[in-house]
């Protein structure tokens, strides 16, 4: 959705989906929902109303497209100018005019592109989603969804698909019990189309991307990283949990909820087969274009391997620990006054070891920790987590505690999510890239058949 040129791309792959009775979900066009809250920044700080690059975007764009809407658009980015001259002049801007700011992103992209799918003749209508029941709360920035939106999505959009009608709806936005708009928070676009899938009990939810589906890492570190075909609900939360950026955790809930299928796709390459999420999928590698010959085995004890960088780690050591109940519950309770949130954890007797995003200061924390405990903070760590099949966890341990061994990488904490799926590890941010290498060969390349 970068540009005019991607907008006709969009319309070629949905055209290829009609006999499938699809509904379209949109985000921003480029980097538009950016712009609109540096905009919103600028008029705060400086009392400038400074709009030229989300203006030019839009106009370029509908002059390339020719769609219909010019008026429309042009009245919108109007309010645009008018909202921002307003916080320039009250010197304020609130978590709720903020969402009501970024909120125009979705909202122009969606007539445009609806527009310009009328005119290459796709039946299509632009929609706000709260129009097609997109009910949330009024947690600013980061709405949840209300229970009535299931029925209220369905009950909406159902007549519409069965019509014949292509809805080209607004992710990311909601309103809550007052009419107010809301934003979902990271992820929200995908948010949007997976609960409309959810709601409307559709066949699945194509979530489209810019890369080939989920890969067996990051191939910005590891070159040989080949897309995975199919990864169940557990797998595909943790992966995302612990840095792959591909789909947010927050977006498969709904799907979870009902067992609906998501593939996620890339529409730069739409031939690629992509990734199937569902309930039950067996996982397996599938090879880059360049080794078409290959594939990862079915029975392998990896599916992927991902990373976290500039995380905290905080190690809590008592002998107060031993056999003492109501320990832990003070530690937890020292973070939850300061709202910050844990990551891993790993414990014993006398200690507790857990992880922290950077973005915290510490100070006062620590404070409080050294009246019951002694306490450690070592910042420039990474988290390092391998997705795989829960019976060979032993196995899967052995060969990551071996591979970092020869890598002549020292293992800092290691912890094993309840799901099983996930096994996690602390190691120094600068040795990060060398072991996810080192691990994708023992566990992926090594696998190949």
């Amino acid at each position: 959705m970068a540009d005019a040129e991607r907008l006709r791309h969009v319309a070629g792959i949905v055209k290829t989906h009609l006999g499938l009775k699809p509904v379209v979900v949109l985000s921003a066009m480029g980097d538009t929902t950016d712009h609109l809250l540096e905009a919103g920044d600028a008029a705060l700080r400086t009392g400038k109303v400074n709009a030229g690059r989300l203006v030019n975007l839009h106009l370029e764009t509908i002059k390339s497209l020719k769609p219909q809407v010019q008026k429309e658009i042009k009245l919108l980015l109007d309010e645009v100018v008018g909202l921002l001259s307003g916080i320039s002049v009250t010197n304020e801007l609130t978590p709720k005019t903020r969402d009501y700011l970024v909120s125009y992103g979705e909202r122009l992209s969606v007539r445009i592109a609806a527009a310009f799918f009328e005119s290459v003749g796709i039946n299509a209508k632009a929609f706000d989603a709260w129009d097609l029941g997109f009910l949330s709360d009024s947690n600013y920035g980061l709405a949840e969804l209300s229970q009535a939106s299931w029925k209220l999505i369905r009950e909406k959009i159902t007549p519409l698909v069965n019509s014949g009608l292509v809805p080209v709806v607004t992710g990311f936005i909601a309103r809550d019990g007052q009419g107010y708009i809301t934003t979902l928070g990271r992820g929200g676009s995908d948010l949007t189309a997976t609960m409309i899938a959810a709601a409307c009990k559709a066949e699945e939810a194509q979530i489209w991307k810019d890369v080939d589906g989920i890969l067996t890492a990051d191939p910005r570190i590891v070159t040989g990283a080949r897309p995975v075909e199919a990864l169940n609900y557990e797998e595909a939360s943790e992966l995302a949990y612990f840095g792959a950026q591909v789909l947010h955790p927050r977006a498969m809930l709904p799907c979870i909820k009902t067992g609906t299928p998501v593939m996620v796709k890339n529409s730069y390459n739409v031939t690629a087969p992509g990734t199937r999420i569902g309930p039950g999928m067996q996982s397996r590698g599938k090879p880059a274009k360049k080794r078409k010959s290959s594939r990862v085995k079915e029975d392998a004890p990896i599916r992927a391997i991902t990373f976290r960088r500039n995380i905290t780690l905080v190690d809590i050591v008592s002998s107060h620990m031993l056999g003492q109940y109501g320990f832990l519950a003070e530690v937890f309770l020292a973070f939850a006054r300061r709202s910050i949130s844990i990551d891993m954890i790993a414990t014993s007797e006398v200690s507790v070891s857990l992880t922290l995003d950077t973005a915290y200061d510490l100070t006062a924390l620590k404070e409080e920790l050294l009246k019951i405990a002694s306490v450690e903070i070592k910042s420039g760590k990474a988290i390092v987590s391998v997705i795989g099949d829960v019976a060979r966890s032993s196995e899967i341990l052995a060969r990551a505690f071996r591979t970092c061994q020869l890598s002549g990488v020292p293992v800092q904490m290691v912890s094993q999510g309840a799901s099983k799926v996930n096994i996690s590890f602390i190691v120094d941010d600068t040795e990060a890239a060398q072991v996810v290498k080192a691990l994708h060969t023992e566990f992926i390349e090594s696998e190949i058949s």
